[in-house]
């Protein structure tokens, strides 16, 4: 946990909800809440914290929506469904999250995030970041691709496609695959296979490879066509991709450190065992 710069100046709050009738009676409490408070002043344009209403799939949209100020911006999930691994509050905790942003000190919890760099075969370069996960996939047929970790060549993969996950993210599209769960302040990629050929002709290492914070994932296609390249909630198709590379971000997501800033565990219990018999 680390503190940012704090001043006197109010705190500059941009409160964002998806479109359900509960996120906008929340989003709604808070904006009556913060509107005549002098410590406060509501605004989506350069933030210094912003409340995200509704599930983790809002706050992804939140996310992309601020990642070019991560330097200086916190978030504040509220969730307005199931239990969510980006919320530390629930939709009958408005009060208690307005307390604590009052006695907030600017202290924040950061997680890593991914960089993707994606170049095609004609020159050009797309570029993304993404909190939870990117994935490659090929439409019409089988995909073909080299892995190289570190310019390592780790193996030729042949299967459905390739997912490479944040430590927030393990939790999510990774873990359905099969990839561990990992506490999301370890620095690391996670390099998960999806639907891989196995057999005595195709051989590829079949589980979850983790990847140091320094080290980089190349994703070279072999065989020209369509792709599918995912980064969180947004889909782009491209032919004939060079090359897809992965590493971490300089940048990092911040959250607000308050006192009901969950335990990863806690969530990771509730959301995937429930209670445990005692």
């Amino acid at each position: 946990m680390t503190q940012t710069n704090f001043t006197d100046r109010p705190q500059r709050v941009a409160i964002i909800a998806n479109g359900k009738y509960q996120s906008k009676r929340v989003a709604s409490k808070l904006f009556a809440a913060f509107k005549d408070d002098r410590d406060f002043y509501l605004s989506k344009k350069d933030p210094d914290i912003v409340i995200s209403i509704g599930g983790d799939g809002m706050l992804l949209s939140a996310f992309h929506m601020y990642e070019k100020y991560l330097d200086r911006v916190r978030f504040v999930g509220v969730h307005t469904g199931h239990l969510g691994f980006y919320t530390d509050y629930r939709d009958f905790e408005v009060d208690k999250l307005i307390e604590n942003l009052k006695n907030d000190k600017g202290e924040k919890v950061s997680y890593p995030i991914l960089k993707v760099k994606i170049t095609l075969e004609d020159g050009r370069i797309i570029k993304g970041r993404a909190l939870n996960e990117s994935t490659v996939k090929r439409i019409e047929k089988t995909m073909v691709t080299d892995i190289f970790i570190n310019q390592v060549k780790l193996e030729r993969f042949r299967g459905d496609g390739i997912s490479v996950s944040t430590p927030t993210g393990s939790t999510a599209y990774n873990k359905s695959l099969g990839g561990a769960v990992l506490h999301p302040t370890i620095e690391a990629l996670q390099l998960t296979e999806i639907a891989s050929l196995n057999n005595r002709i195709y051989r590829t290492l079949g589980s979850s490879v983790i990847i140091p914070k320094d080290e980089r994932i190349e994703v070279v296609p072999k065989r020209q066509g369509l792709y599918t390249i995912a980064i969180d909630n947004k889909t782009m198709h491209f032919k004939n991709v060079s090359k897809i590379e992965y590493c971490l971000d300089s940048k990092k997501i911040s959250f607000v450190s308050t006192p009901s800033h969950t335990s990863f565990w806690e969530r990771v219990k509730d959301a995937f065992i429930g209670e445990l018999d005692s």
